[in-house]
């Protein structure tokens, strides 16, 4: 059936108001979590697996999606006006951004935001509905090896950028696949590392693990911080919260230049927004130097335009990517595939046949989540930022509750309650040591996956391990992660020797 035909059954189901009440209640949410200081978008779609259970799997995804786009949306906000992002995809925006605030500027600095996003995660959406039927053809043509392939990627790739230290990645990286071996062997049925407990023979729940580290983990993690941070200045935007003709002709061809950017790197497991979000920006800043009249440093647009467009065209295309191939390049992407194996479906060629009204439906929910968040956030920027007058103890308790009602009302088990206590002091020495998160989660997600794969490959070849590298699809996807490693380390040795050159130019002066 033609493509356009099918999104044109989609918005029929998206646009019903049952539907469309999810989408809205998922940007609000998504939107004031990413506002608020240290959470994103993955602690908030954590916080609501546990409760969205009861939801049909179409009305739940569809909030899960506002929520993720929403939280960009309120991250960039947060840097804008008080320069301290929400999460590490904002900080690229904030350079500039809160300059233009500082400027005076702040209504259009948040103006200039909230239309590239738009833009970043309007294209993104129709790349995403063209593509993701592609890409799930392509995916059908998958094996255990080649799955085994894909799921080494995400591990390498995710665990080696995420992190300034390879090694960090690696290890939050092996916490995860030991948290997934937990419980019973599917083959042999014998017992793996439960301690002979009862309780731990099904393994850990994937919803307490996410609950305990990405939520839980971060409160307790502020709770030890709070006497040592100080409230910064919130910068009240004033003036027209819309931008001048002169304003769009600069911003236009940066909004375009990040969407480009943004695009390819929502199907590469590099750990999200992230690395996109800094190479729009880092281009925007060679382009000005070769003005006349360089801006950047000073609240150039155009260096707080790129990135916004980068990062939500990057974050369209990591649903694609999760619909066709099952590949989640972030954390929030993680909770997601978790989602919808909780939901009893499997990511791939086989969602796009056996559940075409949910795939659909989502589909066409990005495009009424872009118009939403442009008109909650163009307009009213300023009253989400009121959300930062919240006391953060009355926050973070409040936080704490959901946590533990939402996992023990999932479980009914105190032991979980338990494992959340105990995962969740985990999370929070993994955050005061520097440690990625989402390498954890995507162990985590994807361990099972990679095991199976593995064991089905062997046995199908009589225990040859070779057929692993055999095939096409196999030996493009090692040699991708092998460029993509190569680039890591290549950027890290270049930042490195930036930052030892500014330091003898310090102590030089």
């Amino acid at each position: 059936m033609d493509v356009l035909t099918l999104l044109g059954q989609g918005f029929a189901g998206a646009l019903t108001p049952a539907n469309l009440l999810w989408v809205l209640i998922g940007c609000l949410l998504g939107t004031a979590v990413g506002v608020l200081p240290g959470l994103g978008s993955s602690m908030a779609v954590a916080l609501l697996l546990p409760v969205t259970f009861s939801l049909d799997p179409t009305a739940a995804f569809i909030m899960f999606a506002g929520v993720y786009f929403g939280g960009l949306f309120g991250d960039s906000t947060m840097g804008i006006l008080m320069n301290t992002p929400g999460q590490a995809s904002a900080i690229a925006s904030t350079f500039e951004g809160h300059k233009m605030a500082l400027n005076g500027r702040a209504a259009q600095a948040l103006a200039t935001a909230a239309i590239g996003a738009f833009i970043g995660g309007m294209v993104a959406s129709v790349v995403v509905v063209f593509v993701a039927p592609a890409l799930a053809d392509f995916s059908s043509r998958f094996g255990p090896a080649e799955f085994f392939a894909l799921a080494v990627f995400a591990f390498a790739a995710t665990s080696s950028v995420v992190a300034d230290s390879a090694v960090k990645g690696l290890t939050s990286l092996l916490i995860g696949l030991g948290i997934a071996v937990i419980g019973i062997d599917g083959v042999s049925g014998a017992p793996r590392f439960t301690m002979d407990s009862p309780n731990l023979f099904d393994g850990i729940s994937l919803v307490t693990v996410t609950v305990a580290i990405l939520a839980l983990g971060e409160v307790i993690y502020v709770a030890c911080l709070e006497r040592h941070m100080k409230d910064k200045a919130l910068i009240k935007p004033t003036g027209r919260p819309w931008l001048s003709r002169r304003e769009l002709r600069e911003a236009a061809p940066a909004w375009l230049r990040g969407t480009a950017i943004g695009l390819p790197f929502g199907v590469v497991p590099a750990g999200g927004s992230e690395i996109p979000t800094f190479l729009a920006y880092g281009l925007e800043k060679r382009l000005d130097k070769r003005r006349k009249n360089p801006m950047f440093g000073k609240g150039a647009i155009r260096g707080l335009a790129a990135p916004e467009a980068a990062g939500n065209s990057t974050t369209g295309m990591a649903m694609g990517a999760l619909l066709a191939l099952g590949l989640p390049i972030s954390a929030t992407a993680a909770i997601m595939l978790a989602a919808f194996r909780q939901y009893g479906l499997q990511p791939g060629p086989l969602l796009f046949d056996r559940a075409p009204d949910l795939v659909w439906s989502l589909l066409a929910s990005f495009f009424i989540a872009m118009v939403v968040l442009l008109i909650l956030n163009l307009p009213f920027a300023m009253v989400w930022a009121k959300l930062l007058l919240i006391p953060r103890p009355y926050l973070y308790a409040g936080i704490t509750v959901f946590c533990g009602l939402g996992i023990y009302a999932t479980s009914g088990s105190t032991f979980d309650l338990v494992m959340l206590l105990a995962i969740g002091l985990l999370g929070f020495l993994m955050r005061a040591l520097d440690f990625p998160l989402a390498p954890l989660i995507i162990g985590m997600v994807l361990g099972p996956l990679a095991e199976t794969s593995l064991r089905d490959a062997a046995m199908s070849a009589n225990g040859d391990f070779s057929v692993l590298v055999q095939g096409p699809i196999s030996i493009t996807l090692y040699a991708l992660l092998a460029l993509v490693l190569v680039f890591s380390v290549r950027s890290k040795v270049v930042a490195r020797k930036r930052e030892k050159a500014a330091t003898k130019e310090l102590v030089g002066a």
